[in-house]
């Protein structure tokens, strides 16, 4: 597929670059988008021999430069390789935007499955693996709390204390940054969040992102790799358990995110209960306090979804038809709304 029939792609100047840097693999390569819009787009690239591996660039369009940085993505899972973490391995990283328009990285193609949604899990993939795929889920995230930056080579990734205040800070500006419209309760969990900040139990490796549609899962429901490392950065572990809970409801909970229905929601996963409880068992964590961490989830996710919603009205995220644009601001609002009637029980 060539440069002109794929948007992201500068196919010759890139062809060359992967001759040049990446180990073991043989030109000409095709490229094909796997994801993209949202987030970073990703593309599976075939070498002539066969091999198949992955490169990932920021999206097309305006972006929030900070939540696009290609060479802290490799970096991270450069450091985590040789954990128990599983990632992709990684292969190569270009900083230079004159080869592909911004910069990129390349990694290994894992085989396996990523369910976004209830939908895309088959009936092969059965009860008994789904609670193989929720344990092995905690499993890996308390493999990650027990990781220490400075081992790993990450202990100035970013600052350790103070992670849920810059979080409220970070994600407030680029909400009023990103829109023009007027969201009463990303306000209002600002400011109960904001007089309700628990002490921070420790400061380690935080994904920003944690979910099963963020992770590559094999045919027997473990986690063959982490996904996405876009958002990671120091901090306090907790925001990862409050993400993953905020997308695993209990029966009659509502499911405002936009992830589509949640995987966790189909027969064979464990309650939530117990996918927390499994976790403090692992790492000894203290999560009397989840709810906030709960709501900061779903709190921040509103203000990253404004910002697409944002973008998509101005047009740069392709034509997806104006009722999808508008179904996706709306679940913007169901999901602030959401994190609202959370954040009200920390008063």
């Amino acid at each position: 597929m060539g440069a002109e029939t794929l948007s992201g792609i500068a196919q010759e100047r890139v062809d060359e670059w992967l001759a040049e840097h990446v180990p073991d693999v043989e030109p000409p390569f095709r490229y094909a988008l796997i994801a993209g819009g949202h987030s970073n787009l990703t593309f599976e690239v075939v070498d002539a021999r066969g091999r198949r591996f992955v490169l990932r660039r920021p999206p097309l369009g305006g972006v929030l430069q900070s939540a696009h940085d290609m060479g802290r993505e490799h970096r991270i899972i450069s450091a985590l390789a040789p954990t128990r973490v599983p990632v992709p391995q990684p292969l190569g990283s270009c900083e230079d935007p004159a080869v592909n328009g911004a910069p990129f990285y390349v990694m290994e193609f894992v085989e396996g499955m990523v369910f976004a949604e209830a939908a895309d899990v088959g009936p092969e993939f059965g009860e008994a693996q789904r609670m193989a795929l929720a344990h092995s889920m905690v499993d890996v995230l308390a493999e990650l709390w027990g990781v220490d930056p400075d081992a790993v080579g990450l202990g100035d990734l970013g600052r350790r204390e103070g992670y849920v205040e810059r979080q409220l800070r970070r994600w407030m500006r680029q909400f009023e940054q990103s829109t023009d419209r007027e969201i009463p309760a990303v306000g209002q969990v600002h400011e109960i969040l904001s007089r309700h900040v628990p002490p921070q139990q420790r400061a380690g490796i935080v994904h920003g992102d944690y979910r099963i549609g963020n992770c590559m899962v094999g045919p027997d429901g473990l986690v063959r790799a982490v996904l996405d490392w876009e958002l990671c950065t120091l901090g306090d572990p907790l925001a990862d358990l409050g993400w993953l809970a905020s997308d695993w409801p209990e029966p009659g909970e509502p499911t405002g995110h936009l992830r589509g229905d949640p995987v966790t929601a189909l027969p064979g996963f464990p309650p939530r209960s117990a996918m927390i409880a499994r976790y403090v068992e692992r790492t000894g964590a203290d999560v009397a306090r989840l709810d906030f961490y709960v709501a900061l989830a779903l709190w921040k996710l509103a203000c990253i979804a404004e910002g697409v919603y944002a973008r998509y009205r101005a047009g740069v995220m392709g034509d997806d038809g104006a009722n999808v644009v508008e179904s996706f601001g709306d679940r913007v609002i169901a999901l602030a709304e959401e994190a609202l009637t959370i954040a009200q029980r920390l008063e």
